[in-house]
């Protein structure tokens, strides 16, 4: 059985993390990871004991929800608050970062941004990294290997059911079903 990368198995926590978001407009995770360790995450709503977007909907201004606290910065005051250093860290989030968390990720230490999705990717938040020498990376879940996965799980099933003697005729029906899913492979 093959491992996920490192990179899919902290995107992964992201977008677990995003479930929890409270704002109705965009469901952000963020983890932030040091030495291949999870040392804090976070994820888009607000602040605690206080009113969230999903009970009396988003407080925008300017077409911004300024209710909210974006993912990536509850995961740095996460840190700030039990004195967990992030200089050097990286992190991973499920959207790219938007200006204002650009600035309070290079002001943090955070070396290397790794994120899922294009979301506004704004030119100067990209020059800002590039700048402060933040190396920026975007982490797709590969369809490919998932499909890959699939069929073998499909194949080794298959396997299964012959070795359990299951009947030619329904053998064969699973067989062309599985030809037909990928496509004679």
């Amino acid at each position: 059985m093959s491992r996920i990368s490192w990179n899919h198995y902290f995107m992964a926590q992201s977008h677990l993390l995003a479930l929890r978001s409270t704002c109705t407009r965009l469901t952000v995770g963020a983890t932030i990871v040091r030495d291949k360790r999870i040392i804090a995450g976070g994820y888009n709503g607000s602040i605690a004991g206080g009113v969230h977007c999903i009970d009396e909907g988003c407080y925008v201004i300017d077409n911004h929800c300024v209710r909210t606290i974006h993912a990536e910065m509850n995961a740095i005051i996460q840190c700030a608050k039990f004195g967990v250093p992030t200089a050097g860290a990286e992190i991973y989030v499920t959207h790219f970062p938007c200006l204002q968390c650009c600035k309070g990720l290079i002001q943090a230490g955070i070396k290397k941004v790794y994120y899922a999705e294009n979301y506004k990717n704004h030119p100067y938040a990209i020059q800002l990294f590039q700048q402060a020498g933040v190396h920026i990376e975007q982490v797709l879940f590969e369809e490919e290997e998932s499909k890959e996965q699939e069929k073998k799980l499909s194949r080794n099933m298959l396997r299964r059911l012959e070795e359990l003697g299951l009947a030619e005729e329904e053998l064969d029906d699973f067989k062309k079903q599985h030809e037909t899913i990928f496509n004679g492979e």
